[in-house]
């Protein structure tokens, strides 16, 4: 289903918005407690931060093979083989934060530029099918905020980890 102006505008505000939840979480979030998984298979603060660099990255290149190309093919990835390739947990915390506000802002400005009749395209995400450019902005306009949230929740369990 094709989003109005209004509500496409409100996406992407949260899309806009997204990189200062996300640094507000990491930012909460004591130095010891950072690198702390609250289960075997649960991501770290530190791992979440890498991911959405990685994502970040590649979530621009996403929206312009949209944007640009006819029929794209949108690629998915296993998150979780990322994570142990790439070492998360080694990541660069600030670099990986640095790397989602620039990258975030850029494509912000792409976007507050498009005319109206540039969303509605469409390619195929590998994984689920048809995907278009209101799909990649449903995703990626809540990406930040639930990852901000899950930082939250990995510091209230190292709060209560041995209550």
């Amino acid at each position: 289903m094709s989003m109005d102006a209004a509500t496409r505008s409100s996406w992407l505000e949260r899309y806009r918005t997204g990189p200062s939840l996300l640094r507000g979480a990491w930012d909460e979030a004591p130095a010891e407690m950072r690198a702390w998984r609250p289960a075997a298979g649960a991501w770290s603060a530190l791992e979440v931060v890498a991911h959405c660099a990685d994502s970040e990255t590649y979530a621009a290149i996403r929206i312009r093979l949209l944007l640009a190309e006819a029929e794209p093919l949108i690629v998915g990835y296993d998150e979780n083989v990322w994570a142990r390739r790439f070492d998360y947990q080694g990541s660069d915390p600030e670099a990986s934060l640095h790397l989602v506000e620039t990258v975030r802002a850029h494509t912000s400005t792409l976007l507050a530029r498009l005319p109206e009749e540039a969303w509605g395209r469409m390619g195929r995400h590998s994984h689920s099918g048809p995907y278009g450019t209101d799909d990649w902005l449903r995703s990626y306009g809540e990406h930040l905020e639930l990852h901000a949230a899950q930082i939250r929740r990995n510091l209230v369990a190292w709060q209560t980890r041995s209550a």
